[in-house]
């Protein structure tokens, strides 16, 4: 007997209804909405993959027990850190962000990013 394991398609991303946009609670901006899906997840090891928007804005991002790996597809975001350079990313543009990362994001236009969600171990 075998297994059949069910391949997950997205074509087009960028046309994708991620739903309605809601208020970021973490933003220190006024009027930054967020919106998101998700496309795959495995209940067993908790790893998700999905889409996310956000409009113009900043807000502070805390990564604890997980590590996110992001595409972006859309859009302009400087991510600042601590003690380091910030980092300017648009389209075609990956960004991973370990377990324990903190870090704030300036959304400078709306962007959009593919992500994929890993839990810690």
């Amino acid at each position: 007997m075998t297994d059949t394991v069910a391949t997950i398609a997205q074509t087009d991303p960028l046309s994708l209804d991620l739903g309605e946009r809601r208020a970021k609670a973490t933003a220190t901006t006024p009027d930054v909405r967020e919106a998101d899906t998700a496309i795959w997840t495995d209940p067993t090891r908790g790893t998700e993959a999905g889409f996310w928007e956000c409009t113009p804005g900043t807000f502070p991002a805390r990564r604890d027990g997980y590590t996110e790996i992001c595409q972006f597809l859309s859009g302009a975001v400087r991510i600042e850190v601590d003690g380091e350079e910030p980092v300017l990313l648009g389209p075609g543009d990956t960004l991973v962000m370990p377990s324990g990362w903190v870090g704030t994001w300036h959304v400078l236009e709306t962007v959009r990013k593919l992500y994929v969600t890993v839990p810690d171990a």
